[in-house]
């Protein structure tokens, strides 16, 4: 069975709105997939204001900008259809929006409304993919996963470096999953105090240096020491660590220095926490298949990669297309899940009580 499914990511770094044109196909239980088409939208000012500021509004208010992002997202799928000449070529919506709150187990959300996505784009949509592992008790993240284990092959490891870095680890017989700590949406607030976007290459971080009682400080924040399933919310960097670093009014160089040396050593300390025993060198190189934005700072990947060697893990930086929309993907993929009413989530990595299908259906006017 073929699907053609679009699928929408809004990450925790606010860099923008990222969409896929997907083609999944099944076969025997196996599945395969192809990247057809794919494309970022940069948010305007107004619409990052309008998402940084979301949960700082009364209820009534929130509540109208998760009906205008929904509407806001229908319009750009349907510019992404329009530009990519996909029309009558796509059969399902697969649509993430964009994390505000998320207080696992009891509550997560998603702003953009999945009925104005319907609504504007005439076609079938799934939103609202995470509430229904919440209901089961579970963490609602990660949720990649299943995507990663039924599309990405056999890798022993999976890390992503988004808003939020985060980590999968593919055993026979569990899959392990967790949020390490943020990540590029740090790394791009410090670099936007130079009137930058991101550090490009990670060049700037590169020639700071490590500031080491700010890097034992950011290494003892409880949420390291907790046990997995665990999960961050998108305003963890931001509440949290941002305000850290800025008390102790170094340079951009140094903060950016001093947070990649942070994000590589919590990557190093997740691996170590899944080997179940520290410093424990493998019997063979494991590969690590890395992916999101962050990619693209070499300097961090290189740091990752020099503390990993230890463990006898080789770090592999996806392709450009896999790195840049890995997310999007797998939310296509967990749509069509869904459509197939099929588990979308692992109990293992959420810690939820029992697996389930996530994900509202909103009928358009199209079928798959």
């Amino acid at each position: 069975m073929v699907y053609r499914v679009v699928g929408m990511m809004s990450g925790s770094s606010l860099d923008g709105m990222d969409l896929v044109f997907a083609e999944l196909e099944e076969t025997g239980g196996k599945w395969k997939y192809a990247i057809l088409e794919a494309e970022c939208y940069r948010y305007p000012a107004e619409w990052t204001k309008r998402l940084s500021e979301a949960t700082q509004l009364s209820a009534l208010d929130y509540m109208l900008l998760h009906s205008d992002y929904g509407h806001y997202t229908g319009q750009q799928i349907n510019r992404f259809i329009q530009e990519k000449k996909l029309e009558y070529k796509v059969g399902l919506i697969a649509s993430h929006g964009h994390t505000t709150f998320h207080v696992p187990p009891r509550m997560t959300a998603q702003l953009g409304e999945g009925s104005a996505i319907a609504a504007e784009t005439g076609l079938p949509v799934i939103s609202d993919l995470r509430s229904m592992d919440l209901g089961f008790g579970g963490q609602g993240a990660p949720i990649v996963p299943v995507g990663e284990k039924k599309l990405l092959g056999n890798y022993p490891y999976f890390l992503n470096i988004g808003g939020i870095a985060n980590i999968s680890s593919n055993a026979p017989n569990s899959y392990i999953a967790f949020d390490i700590c943020p990540a590029n949406r740090v790394l791009n607030l410090l670099s936007g105090e130079l009137g930058l976007e991101y550090d490009d290459g990670g060049n700037i971080a590169s020639g700071g240096a490590v500031h080491h009682e700010l890097l034992v400080k950011l290494n003892a924040l409880d949420y390291y020491s907790r046990p997995y399933p665990k999960s961050l919310a998108n305003n963890f960097g931001v509440n949290e660590i941002f305000p850290i670093i800025k008390n102790y009014g170094l340079g951009v160089p140094d903060t950016l220095r001093t947070f990649i040396e942070h994000i590589a050593l919590q990557t190093r300390q997740a691996v170590v926490r899944i080997l179940g025993a520290s410093d424990k060198q493998r019997e063979d190189d494991a590969k690590m298949l890395v992916t999101g934005g962050g990619v693209f700072n070499h300097f961090l990947v290189s740091r990752i990669s020099a503390v990993l060697q230890p463990l006898g893990i080789v770090v592999e930086p996806a392709e450009p297309l896999l790195a840049g929309y890995k997310e999007a993907l797998i939310m296509a993929f967990l749509g069509v899940l869904r459509w197939r009413e099929e588990s979308t989530v692992f109990s293992s990595v959420t810690g939820a009580s029992k697996e389930s299908i996530g994900g509202a259906l909103w009928m358009g006017q199209g079928s798959i």
